[in-house]
């Protein structure tokens, strides 16, 4: 506790059992907060920083309200200053620009629906244009635990307003890594919705077919009670799609870059390590690990700058920069008036756009029911040294970020422990749009060891059934043919495994081919599998499925567990080719 007598983090769940204990009180959270606002100045958090004045009236209207009755009653939290909250100003951190909004943008009007109190607007990289947060006539936001270093952008502001106790949670934008960076440089949770998930309806738009609003918090938990108010179709918002976001799960698989990554800044070498212990968790948590290029995705991100998309944060802010020259910093104009190049025709606009469709296919099949992981950046530096290389460290700061909205991916950025002192490391999950229990299951299992703990599972047929495992070693594993039957039968992927040294695999000659598992009385080989689990209801409707020699009886594992599996006629070896030394199916070529 701090002398204020409010906890150095604000979080929602214990803020929810002080009010309820009656140790604290809004108006004494509020106090509090601005005291650390006021001692705070120095670090060029807030535009608008909170006042007794501003915040009263949203004081005020929670006397006489039952707690129980508004899931945020009295949560204090900030929003990023090209968010509208009625009466204050938006500046998008370029005075000039500045409009008093008559109505709250539609993401803040539902936290003031659920009792949470608006506190001020935040500092910004000037039009969410940045990753560094250092482009703004308000002052370069300091970072929250080495002041000397970035704070991380656009959403700066933001990030540190919830790092220093400022808020519970605050409101960033996400376009191209703006709410995941800035949580990975200040030891925070940014959880990024899928496209749309959340109404953009009040935003100034920097690329409005890829503006996200996003969430920073001090957990998981914390992010997705924001989540859950934030979402949902509005019907003035022409972005807004209904996503649900069901109940966590872990995904059938991780997906790990196959490369060697790049590391940058002072930092690079302490950061690489850091990205090596993460990657060794992640291969000790017992969900399948896949290892892919990563240079499909540095392609599309490529589409963000290079292409066509520039050109559409330009669409929206042509008529101010044009009618006020000279007003906007002068990095953040060059890249708004290079989508005014001749290069992005409207021929170059449809080519990029089925070009990013063809990569929005190819992501589908690469992440269905996965989840990929990649640092959320590769390394940081002195807020002096990006001022001596503004674009190359910003653009440095997007390499595994900017693929994400393209993709139509959502994103939830965690901390992964610590570079160096004061210097926290952090990952981010991607998954598909529709996917997004994954993204949180995988976060969890990642932070607590747990998956379900910030969003209890709810009970339902298939859940409460009991499930049979099931060693499968052809083609019903994962991204063969007939993996479509284990899915429309409730199963899902548990691990790799291999069996006894005990069997021999035959080469059926069927069309398509299909292998066979033979266990011998004497010698034998273990043969590479894979576990999965099938609701028992299910498992005899499947098993009528197989046809012969194939069927299903009990395989035995290398730790010497059985389990049912499938397995061959011992007659089908003299017709069929020996591949045992293949070691598995998925070692040959068919």
């Amino acid at each position: 506790m701090s002398k204020s007598g409010i906890p150095d983090k604000l979080t929602i769940e214990q803020l929810r059992e002080l009010y309820a204990s009656g140790a604290l009180t809004p108006e004494a959270v509020v106090d509090g907060i601005m005291e650390r606002v006021q001692a705070d100045a120095g670090m060029n958090i807030w535009i608008t920083p909170p006042t007794m004045e501003s915040v009263q009236p949203y004081l005020d209207r929670l006397k006489g309200t039952d707690p129980e009755s508004l899931p945020l009653w009295g949560i204090p939290f900030a929003i990023k200053d090209n968010i509208d909250v009625a009466q204050i100003p938006t500046t998008a951190a370029c005075p000039a620009f500045a409009y008093t909004p008559q109505e709250h943008a539609a993401v803040v009007q539902r936290m003031i629906d659920a009792g949470a109190i608006p506190l001020g607007k935040t500092n910004l990289d000037q039009f969410a244009t940045g990753l560094v947060g250092v482009r703004s006539p308000y002052g370069e936001t300091h970072n929250a635990l080495r002041p000397e270093l970035i704070s991380g952008g656009s959403s700066s502001g933001s990030a540190v307003a919830v790092a220093r106790g400022h808020a519970a949670f605050a409101f960033g934008t996400d376009t191209a890594g703006s709410g995941r960076v800035p949580a990975a440089l200040n030891n925070l949770v940014g959880y990024k919705p899928s496209l749309g998930a959340w109404p953009t309806k009040g935003v100034v738009p920097a690329c409005a077919s890829l503006d996200c609003v996003n969430v920073f918090a001090h957990s998981l938990a914390d992010a997705l009670e924001v989540d859950k108010l934030a979402r949902g179709i509005h019907e003035s918002d022409p972005w807004s799609r209904s996503i649900e976001r069901s109940v966590s799960k872990l995904p059938n698989k991780v997906v790990l870059p196959s490369v060697k990554l790049q590391f940058y800044g002072p930092y690079a070498a302490e950061y690489e390590k850091a990205w090596e212990a993460a990657v060794e968790r992640i291969t000790k948590l017992g969900v399948a690990v896949e290892y892919i290029g990563y240079d499909f995705f540095s392609r599309a991100a490529a589409l963000l700058y290079d292409g066509p998309w520039v050109a559409e944060r330009w669409a929206s802010l042509e008529p101010f920069v044009t009618a006020n020259p000279g007003v906007t910093f002068e990095t953040t104009e060059r890249i708004l008036r290079s989508g005014a190049s001749g290069k992005h025709s409207a021929a170059s606009v449809f080519k990029a756009m089925h070009q990013l469709q063809q990569y929005k296919l190819e992501t589908k099949k690469l992440l269905k029911q996965a989840v990929m992981v990649m640092p959320t950046c590769g390394g940081t530096w002195t807020r002096e040294q990006v001022s001596a290389d503004p674009i190359g460290a910003n653009s440095d700061m997007g390499r595994y970020t900017n693929h994400c909205n393209l993709l139509d991916l959502c994103a939830a950025a965690i901390p992964a422990g610590f570079a160096a002192d004061e210097l926290p490391f952090g990952i981010t999950l991607f998954a598909l749009a529709e996917e997004e229990a994954l993204i949180t299951g995988a976060a969890e299992f990642f932070l607590t060891g747990e998956c379900g703990a910030a969003n209890p599972p709810i009970p339902n047929s298939v859940t409460e059934q009991a499930m049979v495992p099931v060693a499968v070693c052809g083609l019903h594993m994962r991204g063969f043919p007939l993996e479509k039957q284990m899915l429309e039968h409730g199963a899902h992927f548990v691990r790799e495994a291999a069996t006894a040294a005990k069997y021999q695999m035959i080469k059926l000659p069927t069309v398509p081919a299909k292998p066979g598992l033979i266990k011998k009385g004497n010698g034998g080989h273990s043969i590479q599998l894979e576990v999965w689990e099938m609701p028992k209801g299910a498992f005899g409707a499947f098993t009528a499925l197989i046809p012969a020699p194939l069927g299903i009886g009990k395989v035995e594992l290398e730790d010497g567990t059985e389990i049912p599996g499938f397995i061959c006629e011992g007659y089908a070896e003299q017709i069929a080719e020996d591949i045992t030394v293949s070691g598995g199916w998925r070692y040959i070529s068919v």
